[in-house]
């Protein structure tokens, strides 16, 4: 199966595509009963994989096989990897996206944050010379088969902005996302600059850019919106809501509703992957 082929033909589709953040394998398997598409980001990976923020703890043999192991669970959804910085040097970028583009990935998204990193929406970013940019995400470019590759700027800056995506549209890549556009004459103004590319839009819970539809967005000629937090952020907050009120309760479980989700219903979310990976020998749950 050729994934960043089927990913390129169903953004190619009029409306804006929209590909869910997930943090592990329980996640995705929420997120795909809503979603064809996943999005592996940085900050719920770090979070979630080793209970840290995201400003350069990622080992990439981790996202490798996190994203294997992804792809086992749900070979069919689209699947779209945030490679950070490229993990420090242009070979390794070029090593995590082969391994990547192996392993089944859909795509890539390269941004050019400078070490130490700071999260995106974070003040205090500091980006790489844009030269040094250019050569690492064009040795991806060259050493990748099909792999769909996304150029990723965190530049705030107006001028800077427009310098560096139209920079990026002059490459081979297949798309750009700029981190945190302040507004729709933003993006107005980022689609106009890169002309015939994809845009890429990232929508974050408490970030800078607008809260925006998906018909809104495909006015404004985004192809895709990610939303790289939004199952983590709603996971904290319902894990924080049932030990509070578990707390109050003095430990007593709160009856089952219709609504709740008990172990019946998890299990019946499980036993599908179990379908998927296995679909002549499903076990009795």
């Amino acid at each position: 199966m050729n994934h960043p082929k089927l990913f390129r033909s169903a953004i190619a589709e009029k409306k804006t595509m929209s590909l869910m953040g997930v943090f592990d394998v329980f996640s995705a398997s929420v997120a795909t009963q809503h979603h064809d598409g996943l999005f592996v980001s940085g900050f719920g990976f770090a979070a979630a994989h080793y209970g840290l923020p995201d400003i350069g703890f990622i080992a990439w043999p981790d996202i490798v096989a996190f994203v294997q192991r992804l792809r086992l669970a749900f070979p069919c959804h689209h699947l779209l990897v945030d490679i950070e910085d490229g993990h420090i040097d242009p070979e390794t970028a070029c090593e995590v996206s082969q391994q990547l583009e192996a392993a089944g990935a859909s795509g890539v998204i390269l941004e050019d944050s400078k070490r130490l990193r700071r999260f995106g929406y974070v003040e205090g970013k500091t980006i790489l010379p844009l030269d040094d940019y250019l050569e690492m995400l064009n040795l991806i470019l060259e050493s990748r088969s099909d792999l769909f590759v996304v150029a990723r700027t965190g530049a705030t800056a107006e001028e800077e902005i427009l310098v560096r995506t139209k920079a990026f549209a002059d490459t081979g890549a297949d798309a750009i996302l700029v981190d945190g556009l302040r507004s729709k004459e933003q993006i107005c103004e980022v689609r106009e600059a890169i002309g015939d590319k994809l845009l890429l839009f990232n929508q974050i819970a408490g970030g800078k850019s607008p809260r925006l539809s998906l018909r809104e967005l495909t006015q404004l000629g985004v192809d895709v919106a990610i939303y790289g937090t939004s199952c983590l952020f709603a996971a904290q907050s319902a894990m924080e809501e049932a030990l509070t009120e578990l707390k109050h309760a003095d430990g007593r479980l709160p009856e089952c509703s219709s609504e709740s989700i008990g172990i019946t219903e998890c299990l019946a979310l499980l036993k599908k992957n179990v379908r998927r990976q296995h679909p002549t020998d499903v076990p009795d749950l």
